[in-house]
């Protein structure tokens, strides 16, 4: 499933594309207009689905999915590498910042920083609205619904305790939403990173 957005429009338009021979060819599916990735993908998928594009197949033993599509929404939506991520990093980098991607700030800690400052030690988070109970736009889901609510639930209290870790470890922890402005969460970032680079002398370019 990919997802493309109209530079003058801002629309999102869902395409199915496949593998055929060494070639990629792509089939239009129409347009999305959820807040966020995870519910484009799903929404793309079930357009798919319904045009008759896609076959049925059992689930897998222990499947949580409910439909092909579901489970074929969940495999791809990334889990780095995001729209968001891309714009931030991209932002950042024109500011002279270097950092690292995708790192554990705490190598005993299987915890994953999208954008991390080793000398500055600050560890940015860039959160789904679905995954992580966005409080202006997650949408429950009507199937699974207990799952998907106990599923989110633990998400935000792993969070939680991850920024409590880093913290007591002597990071500052900076998270913003998949949503917000590109550039309000750059400056968010920049002014963090700054402000600990004047304390410590150290330097992030």
């Amino acid at each position: 499933m990919e997802l493309k957005v109209l530079p003058d429009t801002r629309r999102i338009r869902a395409y199915l594309r496949w593998s055929d021979g060494g070639k990629s060819p792509a089939r239009y599916l129409g347009q999305v207009e959820h807040a966020n990735r995870a519910a484009n993908l799903a929404e793309g998928w079930k357009m798919a689905w319904e045009k008759g594009l896609l076959t049925e197949e059992p689930p897998a033993e222990g499947s949580w999915a409910s439909s092909p599509a579901v489970r074929a929404a969940m495999r791809a939506n990334r889990n780095r590498d995001t729209r968001p991520e891309l714009r931030l990093r991209s932002l950042l980098h024109k500011q002279g910042l270097r950092y690292r991607v995708a790192a554990r700030p705490l190598p005993e800690l299987r915890r994953t920083a999208d954008v991390l400052f080793p000398k500055s030690k600050v560890a940015v988070f860039v959160d789904g609205c679905y995954w992580h109970g966005c409080p202006e736009h997650l949408r429950e889901s009507r199937k699974n619904a207990e799952f998907w609510r106990d599923k989110i639930e633990g998400n935000q209290a792993r969070d939680a305790e991850t920024d409590r870790l880093l913290r007591e470890a002597g990071w500052t922890v900076v998270r913003v939403w998949e949503h917000e402005d590109p550039d309000a969460a750059a400056a968010q970032v920049i002014s963090a990173v700054r402000t600990l680079v004047d304390k410590t002398g150290s330097s992030e370019t």
